[in-house]
């Protein structure tokens, strides 16, 4: 197979495009290198002497239409996975149109490239569960160590209205929407993945986007930590071998095609980002990490747990490791890649 991967050397884009090396096929990977740490993750990736092989990369922003339409072109993939985007919300707020342009007119960039030069490909979108927007409308319970949706034991389902909020959220919608609407009136073969917190090996996280890799590498070298809110929001966390495991379901084997799918760790794997994140950090890393509090940030939710029933069902697929594990691993990554001791 012919694969082509948008933001190939971030943090999702390098894992995909190992598993896909691996499974034995050629990957084009695209990616304007502007994301702190991928210039790094696409030397570790060409380090493999199979990935050096197989991979062509191509230093090119989905906001170039023509450069990135002449890629799709050279390469007629058979697949097509569209990683690249502005991922942080904080950003979006003080440059909306920068988010905008990446993340709704690029995504229409890749679409526009696929019809007109590969329309049989296979297509996956990531999405984000932001466009379900702060879910304010939501009947929430706090415990001592979380918030609650008494009502939706099973997390949020696909069919919770997307009302979403911020220009990340909005730009990510209407790319969500684009993506749908291109099976629906051009018949491309696409399907969509909002997903939750996703961590692993590969992620540079920052304090305003990947907070699992970010808090767990502060807690490594000993850096006190902001937490806006009380801690108590709730998130699902997937590690992203579990992610990369759905993600060849659709562009290796061709299921979910025209459908949507909530991607996360579901409640099993739901952790509140302090009040319980912060303890088995402490307890993996065998140290307190010093902690301040700030006022919750726009569009925040109390609560998000992916329903992930449907991609259960329709991708045979169910996320497998849990966030003790994952999150040990990811402290064994970064205390190699940062050269700490333990």
């Amino acid at each position: 197979m012919r694969a082509l991967v948008t933001g190939g050397a971030g943090f999702i884009g390098c894992n995909l495009t190992a598993a896909l090396v691996r499974g034995g096929h050629e990957v084009a990977v695209v990616d304007n290198l502007s994301r702190r740490g991928s210039l790094r993750n696409l030397q570790a990736l060409l380090e493999d002497p199979v990935a050096a092989e197989r991979v062509s990369f191509h230093p090119v922003d989905v906001r170039d239409a023509d450069a990135l339409a002449a890629v799709v072109a050279e390469h007629r993939p058979d697949a097509v996975a569209h990683l690249a985007a502005q991922v942080a919300v904080t950003d979006s707020v003080t440059r909306p149109t920068v988010d905008f342009d990446i993340n709704a007119r690029g995504t229409l960039n890749v679409l526009e490239a696929v019809r007109r030069h590969a329309p049989d490909a296979r297509v996956l979108f990531t999405s984000t569960n932001k466009v379900y927007g702060s879910m304010e409308q939501l009947r929430t319970e706090r415990t001592a160590t979380r918030y609650v949706l008494p009502d939706h034991p099973d997390g949020i389902s696909e069919d919770f209205p997307a009302l979403a909020a911020t220009p990340y959220g909005v730009s990510k919608l209407t790319a969500d929407l684009y993506v749908r609407d291109y099976a629906a009136t051009y018949g491309l073969a696409t399907t969509v993945f909002r997903m939750s917190c996703i961590y692993g090996k590969w992620q540079n996280g920052t304090v305003d986007q990947g907070w699992v890799s970010w808090l767990v590498k502060s807690a490594l070298l000993g850096t006190p930590v902001t937490i806006y809110g009380d801690g108590l929001q709730v998130r699902d966390l997937l590690h992203v071998d579990d992610l990369v495991a759905a993600q060849l379901r659709v562009l290796q084997d061709g299921r979910g095609l025209g459908e949507v799918f909530n991607i996360g760790g579901g409640p099993d794997f739901s952790l509140s980002v302090w009040a319980e994140f912060g303890a088995l950090l402490a307890e993996l890393t065998d140290r307190e990490t010093p902690v301040t509090y700030e006022p919750r940030r726009t569009g925040d939710q109390d609560v998000y747990i992916s329903d992930i029933r449907r991609a259960r069902s329709r991708l045979a697929w169910r996320p497998t490791c849990a966030p003790r594990e994952g999150i040990a691993e990811m402290a064994d990554w970064l205390r190699l890649e940062h050269k700490l001791g333990r």
